[in-house]
């Protein structure tokens, strides 16, 4: 027995001393990968920037250095910054090594707005005399949107594109619930807030579904402005090609009604490229991708580092939603705007915001120290794909709002949700519940019966006083009446010409035009950018993605695009308190 014992002990200690070498070995092969990444890339003479989507679009990317690479059920979503893809192109620009940008997507991860953002870029680029070539075996609409811009747009001779107009769906769980059990318990303000719909109605309401036909088409207006200028073609044109629906027609279909300039096979658009760049026929086209291209170093005019800041804040994701680590914490975020008004060599301030809301509390947590901010500098309100309600209501406060055509906003609304799941608990589990209380209503908020009349008329009291607040906080930002607010408030979804004709937002424009406006509004002719709030070390993301995010990685291999509901469900339960959240999670198609 004593041998046992001591051979048991020595192989646990060398298991112990083989764990401990194994994990020094991973960190220091790590170590010397995040070492060789971090080193610049030389660019040679003659070279494209090479653009292919391939990459979720995100508007500032983490430093994850083992981000996208495959340990079997570890799959990393590979994910790149928008902030990073307008910096490359604007470098590209005036780089005298890059002789053009190919563009080769299928589809674009990302919503309607950073397309925009993107295509603006690549229009300026070309005003430097560049070209812009795009190339496509097949097009989505978001991806022909953008590659309209392109000189030349070439599709696969067995190609298509995706050209059918735009359409949303939702889910509804009325019976679903009723079949489980469950009794959702609604207390809203916004007969236009239709994030409880799909626990109250099996299809939307008049009110949804007049918001969403409204967004929608502003929307595939705006797509169309831009579309019809780069083909030259009209909007009645556009429109019947829409309704052909050209996204299961073959690629001559395309070719004939103008929506691409020609059909080429790979190797004659690498040709093309060839004589584009100068490069010799039995030479490679010398292409270099976003990632590559991000280590490049800036050709600067003014030598050192300059003292003047302005600082870009992000805020993505929805607000407490305490669901993930993702998302937006009201403590964090207000911490970078507070250390931002501090800084007296921060300039300005651009909040960049891609939020759908979530928390009433934390958004007025964050609303208090945006305007502290903008009371001592300038603070630009930059808005891409989403920036609704919470997210409307951290952006009130700012000096100026941007947002782009595409972005869609508003949705100024509150509503609380109380599941009642005594139905399933009794009837169909037979779990029942007593209990004690010392008062009337220790017991409230129960899940497992009915609110009382009391408690109902409690919270919808709750709710008007917190809507009252939200647009009470807009009507001082914005510098409008309490009652016009209400008018284009009520929960109400607007895309962003018609919030701009209701002076919800100031004008137009991406990311790079919030910062140029920061720059004039703080008069600044030297500065540097800072994103706030910082992230986090490259190792400690490393160590949460093998925890967390690896269970949410096998669930998402697992469930594919049903995921999202699994998500939904997740964000519910853990819903607390009273929320500023828009209607729902949009995917446009």
């Amino acid at each position: 027995m004593k041998e046992f014992f001591k051979f048991t002990l020595a192989s646990i200690l060398g298991i112990m001393i083989a764990g401990l070498l194994l994990l020094f070995i991973t960190i220091g092969i790590i170590s010397a990968m995040v070492s060789v990444s971090d080193q610049p890339t030389q660019i040679q003479a003659n070279s494209v920037l090479l653009m292919k989507f391939d990459h979720q679009i995100v508007d500032r990317a983490k430093s994850n250095p083992l981000e996208g690479l495959d340990f079997g059920m570890f799959q990393g979503v590979k994910t790149v910054g928008l902030n990073d893809m307008l910096d490359c192109i604007r470098k590209a620009k005036t780089d005298d090594n890059i002789k053009g940008i190919y563009l080769n997507p299928m589809d674009i991860q990302a919503g309607m707005a950073t397309v925009e953002e993107i295509r603006a870029a690549l229009k300026d680029f070309k005003t430097s005399g560049k070209f812009v070539y795009a190339y496509g075996e097949y097009l989505s609409q978001k991806a022909y949107y953008l590659v309209t811009v392109a000189d030349s747009l070439i599709l696969n001779p067995q190609g298509s594109v995706d050209f059918r107009g735009l359409g949303g769906e939702r889910s509804f769980y009325k019976k679903a619930l009723e079949k489980l059990g469950v009794e959702v318990q609604i207390v809203r303000h916004g007969k236009f807030k239709a994030a409880v719909e799909p626990f109250l109605l099996d299809k939307m309401s008049d009110e949804n579904r007049l918001q969403t036909e409204t967004y929608l088409n502003s929307l595939w207006s705006e797509m169309l402005v831009d579309i019809s200028a780069s083909r030259n073609m009209s909007f009645d044109e556009l429109n019947d090609i829409a309704d052909m629906v050209a996204t299961f027609r073959k690629a001559d279909f395309a070719k004939q009604k103008n929506l691409v300039d020609g059909l080429k096979y790979k190797d004659q658009v690498i040709d093309d490229l060839k004589k584009l760049t100068g490069t010799r026929e039995k030479d490679d086209v010398k292409a270099v991708e976003i990632q590559k291209y991000l280590k490049v170093p800036e050709q600067r005019e003014q030598k050192g580092l300059a003292r003047n800041k302005i600082a870009v804040i992000y805020a993505s994701g929805s607000i407490d939603a305490g669901v993930s680590e993702e998302g937006i914490k009201s403590e964090e975020l207000s911490k970078a705007i507070r250390e931002a008004r501090r800084d007296s060599s921060i300039k300005a301030i651009v909040l960049r915001i891609n939020s759908p809301g979530g928390s009433a509390y934390g958004s007025e947590v964050i609303w208090r120290e945006v305007k502290l901010a903008a009371e001592t500098k300038p603070v630009i309100a930059s808005m891409g794909d989403v920036a609704a309600s919470g997210g409307y209501y951290i952006a009130c406060a700012a000096d100026s709002i941007l947002a782009d055509r595409t972005t869609i906003t508003g949705s100024i609304g509150i509503f609380g949700m109380i599941p009642n799941a005594q139905k399933l608990m009794t009837d169909k589990l037979g779990i029942t519940q007593d209990v004690v209380t010392t008062n009337e209503h220790s017991d409230m908020i129960s899940l497992t019966r009915p609110m009382s009349a009391f408690e109902r008329d409690l919270m919808q009291q709750r709710i008007e006083d917190g809507y009252d607040t939200f647009i009470s906080r807009i009507a001082e930002g914005r510098k409008m009446e309490k009652t016009a607010v209400d008018e284009v408030g009520q929960g109400r979804v607007w895309a962003a010409p018609n919030a701009k004709e209701i002076k919800l937002i100031d004008a137009y424009g991406g990311l790079t035009d919030a910062i140029n406006l920061a720059k004039k509004m703080a008069n600044l002719d030297n500065y540097r950018i800072v994103n706030l709030p910082k992230l986090k070390d490259p190792f400690e993301e490393l160590l949460k993605g093998f925890s967390g995010s690896a269970r949410a990685s096998f669930m998402k291999d697992e469930m594919g695009e049903n995921y999202k509901y699994y998500e939904q469900l997740r964000s519910i339960i853990s819903q607390r308190g009273v929320l500023a959240r828009m209607p729902y999670d949009i995917e446009i198609h």
